[in-house]
């Protein structure tokens, strides 16, 4: 049996039906949009028609892909999110570079990162993360190899030959994929840099979905472009303000895997853990400090004993019933 993803009412039925559920998939209107819907066997007043009629929709199973979809759909999303994400930041940075500034400056690779967020936002949906990392890790490889192949050509003349693929130097092409951080920073600096550029993100984001908050979530992508973009204004110089794992570690695996060597694991002091490891602990330091300062919702940090007291209580409470099964 295909699972329940949606409880819908179904139009078609008497208003005396009222919820008619089943276990499948229906294809409705000029759309084609995917509804589950379960049906309650043990109901004693549907009418005899309304459960033929049900029965009869069943009959119809949707396409092959329309159950595919249903199935991944959240799947896709990320995949698409980060793709044009990556798509448009790795694009405008491959122009900038490749151009030696003629064809845009830093500022414009912070426009571009900013529009491919937003743009991935409306396109495919909120992020996710960590459920759908594999989808997002596939997205960005997906765009990143996109930017190789249109930008082929002018990363052979840009590098001086077709066989040429550097990470360091003057002519190095790696950094349009991934971030790698200047000369003078240090492990300890790196870390740093990336880790306050992601609290600000992650901050941020509660804050624009917080309904107790002022709360801008219809605006969310036009909030995270001028979020990603002023983070790129002031933080992105150091290290290249990666802010994203899946972002950086899929571009960077596509260029080792297109001939730029162990280099883009080694480079900066073996930097390529640090957009993996610094995003990830900032998310918490994120979210923990936003519940302190911000939330007034349902969090540990506002119940008692940090939810400890509500944990305990649950737990006897279940206990109790247990027992009283068991007698």
């Amino acid at each position: 049996m295909w699972p329940t993803l949606y409880r819908t009412e179904v139009a078609s039925l008497d208003d005396k039906l009222n919820y008619c559920f089943i276990d499948s998939l229906l294809i409705v209107d000029q759309a084609t949009r995917l509804i589950a819907i379960q049906l309650n066997m043990g109901a004693q007043d549907i009418q005899e028609e309304h459960f033929n009629r049900a029965v009869d929709v069943l009959m119809e199973k949707p396409p092959f892909w329309s159950r595919v979809r249903c199935y991944c759909q959240d799947g896709f999303s990320e995949f698409i999110w980060t793709f044009i994400l990556v798509l448009f930041g790795d694009g405008v940075v491959a122009q900038v570079v490749l151009s030696r500034g003629t064809k845009g400056e830093f500022q414009s690779i912070n426009w571009g990162w900013g529009i491919g967020v937003m743009m991935g936002v409306y396109c495919g949906g909120k992020p996710k993360l960590p459920i759908y990392a594999l989808a997002q890790l596939l997205g960005a490889m997906a765009a990143a190899a996109v930017i190789y192949g249109n930008y082929k050509a002018a990363i052979n003349i840009f590098e001086g030959g077709a066989n040429l693929r550097t990470v360091t130097g003057p002519n190095a092409t790696a950094g349009v994929f991934s971030t790698y951080p200047a000369a003078f920073m240090s492990t300890t600096g790196m870390f740093f840099s990336e880790f306050i550029a992601s609290s600000i993100l992650q901050f941020s984001l509660y804050a624009m979905l917080d309904t107790d908050n002022i709360g801008a979530e219809p605006l969310l992508p036009i909030g995270l472009f001028f979020l990603v973009f002023g983070i790129g204004a002031c933080f992105g110089w150091e290290t290249g303000y990666a802010i994203n794992p899946a972002r950086d570690f899929g571009p960077r695996l596509v260029a080792f895997m297109l001939g730029y060597g162990t280099e883009v694991w080694t480079s900066g002091h073996h930097y390529f853990w640090v957009p993996i490891v610094a995003p990830a602990c900032d998310c918490l330091f994120g979210g923990f400090l936003y519940d302190i300062f911000i939330f007034t919702g349902e969090s540990p940090i506002n119940e008692p004993m940090f939810g400890l007291v509500k944990y305990l209580r649950k737990q006897r409470s279940v206990n109790g019933r247990s027992d009283v099964v068991h007698a």
